[in-house]
């Protein structure tokens, strides 16, 4: 199992959720069973538009088997919710 998790920071498991899933800094993806993660830099936090939907679709493209964030756009969702992510 993997959820992939919105960041402020890359620290690791200190790291703090961000509440803004398309603007986030980072993703953290991570394994609950063994608490083994990766953390990657989000390419759309400075996007002049579209900062939800490329950021929703890089995660997606990861296959995580759920996303936890605080709010997601609508565009987000429907990428999200297309490939089968909960959130």
């Amino acid at each position: 199992m993997q959820i992939a998790i919105s960041l402020n920071e890359d620290k690791g498991h200190e790291s703090t959720v961000n509440p803004i899933f398309g603007r986030c800094p980072y993703f953290m993806f991570i394994d609950p069973q063994t608490m083994s993660y990766s953390v990657e830099e989000n390419p759309a936090k400075d996007a002049t538009g579209g900062a939800g939907i490329q950021a929703a679709q890089m995660v997606a493209d990861k296959k995580p088997d759920a996303v936890i964030s605080g709010q997601f756009g609508p565009k987000a969702e429907s990428v999200l919710e297309a490939a089968g992510i909960p959130i």
